[in-house]
């Protein structure tokens, strides 16, 4: 991901402009990263360590929203609908 793009993000979902550490900060770039590598393992399907990679950031973000959760619950809900992550 370019830095451009993740400065947006941070910008978009943290609590003051530099804020690169808070749970939804975190989740929404690994959201990002996570559909870059799902297309790109849609063009390269046999390419086994980018999966393995993928695999270890839905993690990552599982365990980030893990604590949003019981730590903030309407923020998980809020941030849920805006990335659009449950149905």
């Amino acid at each position: 991901m370019n830095r451009p793009k993740k400065k947006k993000i941070m910008s978009k979902y943290g609590h003051h402009p530099k804020d690169t550490g808070s749970s939804q900060v975190q989740i929404a770039v690994l959201t990002e990263r996570i559909n870059e590598l799902s297309k790109h393992l849609e063009n390269h399907p046999k390419d086994d360590h980018s999966r393995k990679g993928l695999l270890n950031l839905v993690g990552k973000r599982r365990k980030h929203l893990q604590y949003l959760k019981l730590h903030s619950k309407d923020d998980y809900e809020k941030l849920i609908k805006e990335l659009k992550l449950r149905k």
